[in-house]
């Protein structure tokens, strides 16, 4: 078993919206947390499914909300897909759905990007999405080229309230081909192997926070991990008693987790 007390963890797992900020607005509490944590010896990184941004936009987009931090610190789906590429594929090559950010990650890391004869199809969270991308894609697909996926999440949280992002794109692909797609980001077990990596830590180090069940949460109910949910972005505690997926510790806010140490 891996789930030792809070106070027992090394490195906390943090999603980013809806859980240390919503938007452009920073939660209350949320750099007091960070604080805390730092003071009594452990430390974090934050991940995030979201395949459409670099870590340097994070690190951005923090900095704006007075959240200092290097860009070791911020982990992504993409960053998760890259490293399973080179490690199925000796020299990958890659016909890819996503934004110039994350094809120019795939190319500094060793990534052909090509429509001829790929290795795999990979789909991440494009907002640059075109027909003509998805039909060659389907066109790959049914002609037996693997189809992977960075995340699955169905939708993105925006200032409007929801868009499409990668698991609504795979749906249409999946709609069209018959093929459901391999998929890593949260919850993959991929995932997991790759921050105990990142982080040299062990499983039992870890905890998982975030405000989604069925990745932030369902990583650490899946695989054996500590998972702790706050209640201010998607989850609400009336979705708790229709799933399966439980999270060790429930808290309105990522300050109050403080409680548990």
């Amino acid at each position: 078993m891996n789930k030792r007390p809070l106070k027992d963890k090394k490195v906390f797992v943090l999603d980013m919206d809806g859980t240390f900020y919503l938007g452009d607005r920073l939660l209350e509490g949320s750099l007091e947390f960070l604080s805390a944590i730092r003071d009594r010896g452990m430390s974090f990184i934050f991940f995030t499914n979201n395949s459409s941004k670099s870590p340097g936009q994070y690190i951005k987009k923090l900095a704006s909300m007075g959240c200092y931090i290097d860009e070791s610190q911020i982990v992504t789906s993409g960053m998760v897909t890259i490293n399973y590429l080179k490690s199925e594929f000796k020299a990958p090559r890659v016909y890819l759905l996503g934004t110039p950010l994350l094809e120019e990650d795939f190319l500094k890391c060793g990534i052909t990007l090509t429509d001829k004869d790929p290795d795999a199809v990979v789909a991440g969270f494009d907002t640059t999405l075109t027909y003509d991308k998805l039909d060659k894609a389907c066109t790959l697909i049914r002609s037996g080229t693997p189809f992977i996926a960075t995340h699955p999440d169905l939708n993105c949280p925006v200032d409007r309230g929801l868009m499409p992002d990668c698991g609504a794109i795979c749906a249409f692909i999946t709609a069209a081909t018959g093929v459901h797609p391999k998929y890593l980001g949260k919850p993959s077990s991929e995932t997991l192997d790759f921050i105990t990596q990142y982080t040299n830590t062990t499983r039992s180090d870890l905890v998982f926070v975030g405000d989604r069940l069925e990745t932030d949460i369902a990583i650490g109910f899946r695989h054996d991990v500590t998972s702790a949910l706050v209640l201010t972005g998607v989850t609400r505690l009336k979705d708790l008693a229709g799933s399966e997926i439980k999270p060790d510790i429930i808290a309105d806010r990522l300050i109050d987790l403080l409680g548990y140490l």
